[in-house]
């Protein structure tokens, strides 16, 4: 576990009875690689995944290297990269947030990851395209010119913005089979903390001046319209800082709460959006006849972990928000296996997206969410976290990880079309 990853419920119980009816159990059904979805009458069948991919790398410029294409076989070769392209193939997402892919300034990287990884077979898995995309610069590695830590000095990574050690370290990236509405992205990078009304920045160990000019997003929010059939989906996607690696002060704690607390008044009309302002200037939240899914690893377990009391129930418990509970077997197995703190957990571990270490603690968790609006059509919902007599369990694995310590989340949706 790294400090870029450490890194709550409406249950669809008839969905997943209907998917084991079918024979779609968990993960049988994430080994099928469905085709694109197609409009059905007066819908439109959409597979919306998030995927903390650890895409990131110590160095800036690394990840670029990694990307390109082997001289010799004229792909990618990196072990890692194809494990993580490979779990993209298997569960073929329509709309896929990225988290942890360093960010470059002309987006090299997301290209070289298209062309040389996944519209590539990945061991006879079949290639996957995504003609649009969209990513922009985040707060990680972006000096703050202050002493943001309290340790006497000023620079490095726990002084950026959001920590990083170099900008665009830990960065988010969407790809999409569906238009992507570019003019009408809204971000919300630099946002400040302090203009959140009732907020938990800690300003006594700030200090007044730099509590006011504190970037709420650790990485950035994003508000990403997609044209899915004649109609519009928001992705919302953010990845909050890890509530953990502070002090008494509980800084991290504190931010991770309100930065996804930025979605929970961003949905809410009226008063408790008007303090939002967006990086081109525009005030308010999200109309309410609008389509959203929330998406990212918003670092929060709704019952275990570190997080500050009732951080993603904030979403969890929204009224114009629905949870899917996407679950696993291999969850529970590996809960089982390797108890430690995952013992003393009181959520069920079929839920759990991530594979923490036990020592020190948190032990797995539920950190990755798909979260539609409720005027959303949910069809089927999972974790990718194969059991491991079942295939792709390689592409899972135990530390250090083939691919990623997060899991693959997705939910199958119908839109309105």
């Amino acid at each position: 576990m790294h400090n870029g990853c450490m890194t709550p419920r409406v249950t669809r119980r008839r969905a997943l009875a209907a998917a084991a009816a079918a024979g779609l159990g968990l993960p049988a059904a994430a080994e099928a690689a469905p085709q694109p979805s197609r409009p059905r009458g007066r819908f439109v069948n959409l597979r919306v995944a998030t995927f903390n991919a650890s895409l990131n790398r110590a160095a800036e410029g690394q990840l670029l290297e990694d990307l390109a294409a082997d001289p010799d076989s004229g792909t990618g070769e990196d072990a890692q990269i194809r494990a993580v392209a490979e779990i993209i193939q298997i569960n073929n997402p329509d709309i896929l947030l990225l988290n942890e892919f360093d960010h470059d300034e002309d987006g090299t990287g997301v290209d070289l990851f298209r062309k040389n990884y996944l519209e590539v077979s990945q061991n006879g898995k079949s290639p996957v395209r995504y003609r649009y995309s969209f990513t922009a610069p985040v707060n990680t590695g972006v000096p703050s010119g202050h002493d943001l830590n309290r340790d006497g000095t000023v620079g490095g990574p726990d002084d950026a913005w959001g920590f990083g050690e170099f900008p665009g370290q830990y960065g988010m990236v969407i790809l999409s089979r569906y238009p992507i509405l570019t003019e009408q992205v809204r971000t919300f990078q630099k946002l400040r903390w302090a203009d959140m009304p009732s907020n938990l920045l800690p300003t006594e160990y700030y200090g007044p001046q730099i509590a006011s000019e504190l970037r709420l997003s650790s990485k950035s929010h994003w508000d990403v319209p997609v044209r899915v059939g004649s109609g519009t989906v928001h992705v919302l996607a953010s990845h909050p800082t890890p509530p953990s690696f502070d002090g008494p002060e509980k800084r991290n704690q504190r931010r991770n709460h309100d930065e996804i607390r930025l979605w929970a008044d961003y949905l809410s009309p009226g008063q408790r959006s008007r303090w939002i302002v967006d990086d081109a200037g525009t005030r308010g939240g999200l109309a309410p006849s609008e389509q959203f899914v929330i998406l990212g690893d918003l670092n929060s377990d709704p019952h275990d972990g570190d997080s500050w009391p009732g951080a993603i129930d904030q979403l969890l418990t929204h009224p114009w928000i629905q949870d899917p509970e996407p679950r696993s077997e291999g969850a529970v197995e590996a809960s089982e296996v390797q108890g430690g703190a995952n013992l003393q957990h009181t959520g069920d571990p079929r839920f759990d997206t991530a594979d923490f270490t036990d020592d020190p603690a948190p032990g797995n968790l539920r950190v990755d969410y798909v979260l539609p609006s409720r005027p959303l059509q949910v069809v089927f919902s999972a974790v990718y976290w194969p059991h491991t007599d079942a295939p792709g369990s390689e592409l899972t694995g135990a530390h250090p990880f083939p691919a990623s310590d997060h899991r693959l989340v997705r939910v199958d949706l119908q839109v309105k079309d």
